[in-house]
């Protein structure tokens, strides 16, 4: 059986997005990102799936800086997931959530609930984890303290906790990409691909510091080729103020034309060019509705 990292522990949303793509997997859970993702590397686990990009919050920054420049691994699937956010709590709190002294969640959860927290516990001190789940874990675990954590469902049902408050994201439509990260360029390939899935492609381009209008010349590339980008984004290069790299997502999978010919393109402008993955893209409702289907034909 194959192994799948994930940041946990056990609660996380990267768990329930893992089991979503990869059901059949072992689960193996890690203390952070980067951990995560030198698991796979180190061959403790197969896979690593981790979160890149959240629709309140943007890019997970730590995810796309650890796979730049530390650990490169293939992109293999993408899953896009709904968040919700909630205020859990141990049994002895329940009764005065909205007096605890202390919230623990993920810095991305917590910028994620930010009205919520300003609003009914301005008071309370923001204690930052490595996830969502690793605070309902410490709430478990002190269950005492009046002390509350920020996360999902889940979590709540794994560790015993009280949901106090639902849905306490400032935002209803909060989702987050989730990657599904290989070691080797082996495509993502099993019965959830069909004729209708969508692909991407994601790129890293770095510019020629000398060369006027470079990224225009770049975008204009795409655009000829009627190549529709999905995303566009600079990230620090790490060597110097001012100096970035973009890493883009174009809404194809990668084919024997059009990417090598924009590639080529780019290229002889004196840009660095990488292809980071060609992967097929899956929402959260498209698996659910797969897996029932499943369930049915097996029950027939």
């Amino acid at each position: 059986m194959e192994k799948v990292g994930f940041l946990g522990p056990k609660g996380s949303f990267t768990e329930a997005a893992a089991k979503a793509l990869v059901p059949s997997n072992e689960r193996v859970p890690f203390r952070s990102i980067p951990d995560t993702m030198d698991a796979v590397s180190e061959g403790k686990v197969d896979h690593a799936m981790v979160p890149m990009e959240n629709a309140i919050e943007g890019s997970v920054n730590i995810t796309l800086d650890y796979f730049i420049h530390h650990q490169r691994m293939n992109m293999a699937a993408e899953i896009v997931a709904p968040i919700e956010q909630h205020l859990l709590v141990s049994n002895q709190n329940l009764t005065s959530w909205d007096e605890v002294k202390k919230v623990y969640s993920h810095p991305q959860a917590i910028a994620q609930c930010h009205q919520f927290l300003r609003k009914y516990l301005p008071e309370a001190e923001i204690s930052y984890v490595n996830s969502t789940a690793a605070a309902a874990k410490y709430i478990q675990e002190n269950p005492d303290e009046s002390a509350a954590a920020i996360a999902n469902n889940i979590a709540a049902d794994a560790y015993g906790l009280k949901i106090a408050q639902r849905k306490i994201n400032d935002y209803e439509n909060n989702r987050t990409r989730f990657l599904l990260l290989t070691k080797g360029d082996k495509p993502f390939s099993n019965k959830l691909i069909s004729e209708e899935t969508t692909y991407k492609t994601s790129m890293m381009i770095s510019l020629p510091s000398d060369f006027s209008g470079a990224l225009h010349q770049v975008l204009s590339a795409f655009s000829w080729r009627k190549m529709n980008l999905t995303k566009i984004e600079s990230r620090p290069t790490k060597t110097g103020l001012g100096n970035y790299f973009f890493i883009i997502d174009v809404a194809m999978k990668r084919d024997n034309v059009l990417i090598p010919s924009v590639c080529e393109e780019l290229e002889a402008l004196g840009c660095g060019v990488q292809v980071l993955g060609s992967y097929p893209c899956f929402s959260w409702e498209e698996l659910q509705n797969i897996g029932e289907k499943v369930v049915e034909t097996k029950s027939t």
